[in-house]
């Protein structure tokens, strides 16, 4: 997956965070707590939804920040 897509450049965009196998894993764990956001709005549990949400923003987070160091790499 990451050789045959997410390492494919996107019109005049280098590839980014997304091409490394923890950028990888970290987009995949996002899609992921999505999902866990909406079994929890589904089932109505409350501390389901607040810990989704959490990990979503820390996550995040950490996607942010690996996307930005990507980028400054590519500049150099």
């Amino acid at each position: 997956m990451i050789r045959r897509v997410t390492s494919q450049p996107l019109g005049s965009l280098p590839p980014g965070y997304a091409a490394t196998k923890q950028g990888y894993a970290s987009y995949v764990a996002l899609v992921g707590d999505l999902g866990l956001i909406a079994l929890g709005i589904g089932y109505a549990q409350v501390f389901l939804i607040i810990g989704s949400i959490g990990v979503f923003i820390i996550v995040s987070i950490a996607v942010i920040a690996g996307e930005v160091v990507t980028y400054r790499m590519l500049k150099r």
